[in-house]
């Protein structure tokens, strides 16, 4: 089976600054390629609705368009074919002495590998998309694709690239919920609109607080890293 999967990141500054976030997050999106349209017919008849032409971004979510975000919320749970999942890295316990040779470009996409790898599933095909980035090593997805090709022996990375967030409605959607857990897990938040939309989800969707998943779960998955190893 053929599958698409779209991502985004959320506080990135906690890779290299410690006291800027207590996590970092990286998410995307798993939806199979034969509901690309269907995706994007469903976000952009959103975006219409409520006259929005600009990208939907958590940092750009404002009480003025909550019914709007309210809205890419009850899509994106009532829509069966999308699944997503996010990673979420403790910035005090981030060692790129350690680990990654001083470099935090390098230890970014290992996180990116602990993203991917576990949803890649036997004799499937994946098309991969990042937010596009500028990187210092201009061969990082290059390297991504080839450990993940290395790791997934009977499954096909057809490609992981890097896209404009503002040419895909796939990695817009994954900014959102990337950022919406996140800012649950750093406890940062002072606007009521976006209090009351995280509250949302756990009250509608979840009935429970937003937290750290088992392995298993398929619709929302959310993996706090043991940085020490193991889940």
């Amino acid at each position: 089976m053929d599958f698409e999967v779209y991502c985004d990141e959320s506080g990135l500054e906690a890779l290299t600054r410690k006291d800027a976030h207590l996590f970092t997050g990286i998410g995307g999106i798993w939806i199979p390629a034969e509901h690309r349209n269907t995706l994007k017919q469903g976000i952009s008849a959103i975006k219409e609705k409520y006259h929005i032409k600009g990208e939907l971004k958590w940092q750009k979510f404002s009480p003025a368009y909550f019914d709007l975000y309210k809205e890419v919320i009850d899509f994106f749970f009532l829509s069966g074919y999308i699944r997503f999942r996010v990673v979420l890295i403790e910035a005090a316990k981030i060692d790129h002495i350690k680990f990654n040779n001083e470099d935090a470009e390098l230890g970014f996409y290992k996180f990116y590998y602990q993203l991917l790898h576990h949803w890649i599933f036997d004799f499937n095909q994946y098309n991969i998309f990042l937010d596009l980035k500028v990187n210092r090593n201009k061969g990082r997805l290059h390297e991504l694709k080839k450990v993940l090709d290395n790791a997934n022996l009977t499954s096909d990375i057809k490609q992981v690239q890097g896209l404009p967030s503002e040419q895909s409605l796939g990695i817009q959607l994954a900014d959102f919920l990337t950022g919406l857990i996140v800012a649950k897990f750093n406890n940062e938040i002072t606007s009521k609109a976006k209090l009351s939309l995280i509250q949302y989800v756990e009250e509608k969707y979840l009935g429970k607080p937003i937290s750290a998943t088992p392995k298993w779960e398929e619709k929302l998955n959310v993996f706090r890293m043991n940085l020490k190893g193991g889940w």
